[in-house]
């Protein structure tokens, strides 16, 4: 299962083949700049052993996206996470920093968001963002998503307080989530 390709872009699986670009991508301070560190090559290598296993096991992860011609752009897909002890199904994206502010991140999300919500995989979509990553919040948004709450548990990732955005993938409900708060 893969999501549509869009105007711009296409998605794959991740190999071990992708090493080198991913290793580029989560090892640059300015894409990484909300994670605890950049990630180094081996922790490229076993993110993207981490979606091969989501693949064998859900069906889906983070795909490669690229451009329609075959550049490399970045990752953008779907996964389980934790928030505050339950799981959620997330759409995560990561794109190359001399591509950021063309509104990438957003189209892949939305394709991955319309796949999510194609196949029925959960009832509800999030986000899960550091607070000061605006720009993040700001794709999130443009797809949909409105603050639901604050994951205290900080995915194990030395991160206090996660900002949880999401929205409803029901076919009925194209609207937030009940309850959230819908302010920008």
């Amino acid at each position: 299962m893969l999501p549509a390709a869009t105007p711009r872009l296409r998605f794959r699986p991740m190999t071990s083949g992708d090493l080198d670009d991913m290793a580029r991508l989560l090892g640059d301070p300015r894409v990484m700049e909300f994670y605890p560190a950049p990630k180094t090559r081996d922790e490229a290598a076993r993110w993207i052993a981490w979606n091969e296993e989501n693949y064998a096991a859900d069906g889906f992860g983070l795909w490669i996206i690229e451009t329609r011609e075959g550049v490399f752009v970045g990752d953008c897909g779907l996964t389980w996470q934790d928030v505050n002890g339950e799981p959620k199904l997330e759409v995560g994206y990561h794109v190359r920093t001399e591509l950021q502010g063309r509104g990438l991140a957003t189209e892949a999300a939305a394709a991955c968001r319309d796949l999510a919500r194609e196949h029925q995989i959960a009832d509800e979509l999030v986000a899960i963002i550091h607070p000061d990553n605006t720009s993040s919040e700001r794709v999130a948004r443009k797809i949909g998503m409105t603050r639901l709450d604050d994951d205290r548990g900080g995915g194990g990732g030395g991160i206090a307080v996660r900002t949880v955005l999401g929205l409803r993938l029901d076919r009925a409900s194209t609207g937030p989530l009940a309850g959230s708060d819908s302010t920008p």
